[in-house]
Parts: structure tokens; sequence; C-alpha cells
């Protein structure tokens, strides 16, 4: 399956799918389970879902860790650093929750991305979901998607409900591209409109570059 079948069957609803899953995550890492070829269940829908967001499983997320699923793991544990067996343990399952994201956070990004910057060009849009995920590292922002986002004053979508509109296709496949290491905006931490921004502080910080109508900035 492309990456567009993708995004549109997570705005269709899968996160009702998902979001069972990760219970049963909870579940492997408390019991240290190992997924690996041959397997069913939540568990491996999780699996590959973040690795669809890296770009490494291409195929329909079924739910059964066939060989396409244990090849998309050996790359990623290539990639990580990890003993490539192409079986999920621990430390896999770690080490790739730890660099995606779940269906609930996805859509989140998505709906901000829309609301923030769906006039922009597909880099813009991009170099926003870019700046959610350069507050996630610094130690000026809170660690969790849901956090970022509901930050009080942090974002206009969300203040004038414009974060509550549904999400197209382009705000999704930008939030896949951030994921996967795109960021036009050079590390930017915040982003602002200069026809319309009024507040001193935020003309204040160390500017970066300018892409449509967004100024980024440090």
């Amino acid at each position: 399956m492309n990456l567009y079948k993708v995004l549109l069957m997570t705005a269709l609803g899968f996160a009702v799918v998902l979001g069972m899953t990760l219970g049963d995550v909870h579940q492997a890492e408390a019991s240290e389970a190992i997924v690996q070829q041959g397997d069913r269940g939540g568990v491996v829908w999780d699996v590959q879902h973040r690795l669809q967001q890296l770009g490494l499983y291409q195929l329909n997320m079924d739910g059964i860790f066939g060989a396409q699923t244990r090849q998309a793991v050996a790359q990623f544990q290539r990639q990580y650093g990890l003993p490539v067996t192409g079986s999920v343990d621990l430390k896999t399952l770690r080490t790739l929750r730890a660099n995606t994201f779940t269906v609930d956070e996805i859509e989140m990004m998505a709906k901000l991305v829309y609301g923030e910057a769906r006039g922009e060009s597909f880099e813009g849009q991009v170099a926003v979901a870019a700046v959610v995920l350069n507050r996630l590292k610094s130690p000026k922002f809170p660690n969790t998607v849901k956090e970022v986002i509901f930050e009080p004053r942090a974002f206009t979508a969300v203040a004038d409900g414009q974060y509550y509109q549904r999400p197209n296709r382009d705000a999704y496949r930008a939030v896949y591209y951030a994921i996967r290491g795109w960021d036009p905006s050079e590390g930017a931490l915040y982003y602002f409109n200069p026809d319309t921004a009024t507040s001193g502080w935020i003309w204040s910080r160390p500017q970066i570059k300018r892409i449509g109508n967004h100024i980024f900035a440090r």
C-alpha cells in the first residue's frame, strides 16, 4: 500500500483499531514479549504502523508478521544500530516507539498543520510539523505532542478553533515527511506571520528563514 492510502486510512478512522493495539504494546513491554515472523495481533498492527511512518513498510497493515514486516524490522534495526534479527524484542520495540508516534498523535499534528498552514506550500506545511517535533526535543517545551499543541497561547489555530477542522491529505503527508527527518524550518521552535503578529516578544526571536507567509525563528 502506498503512503497516500495509508494516510487516508488514518484519516478515516484507524485510530479505533490501532488505539486498541497500544494496550497490547504496554502488555508486551510488561511481559517482555518478543514479536516475530508468524505472529499476529495488536502489537503487530502497531509495529507495522510505526514502520510505515518511517517509510520502511509499504504494504497494507494487516496485523500479520510476514516476510515483509520482518524485512522492515531488520532495516529499522540496521538504521538504529540494533542487533539485526528481524524480530521485535523489547529494545527494538522501545526504540521504534521512541522514534515514531501513535495514530492519535499523528492526527493531532495533522490537524495543527491544516489549521495553521493549509494555505501554505507543502514545504511550509512540513515546516510547521517540524516545529512541533523540534519542541518535543527541546527542554523548553513539554515532552508530549498533546501538551506541546495545547500549551496555552502556543498556536493560533487552537485558540481560534481552526485546529478542529478535518485535515486534508497534504496535512498528513506533511507530518509523515517531518517524522522522516525533513525540517525546512532548520530547527525552528517558533513561527509567525509578519503581517499579523503584534507581539514584540516574537519579533525579538532570532529569525532563521521565511517560508511563504511564515517567518521561522529560534
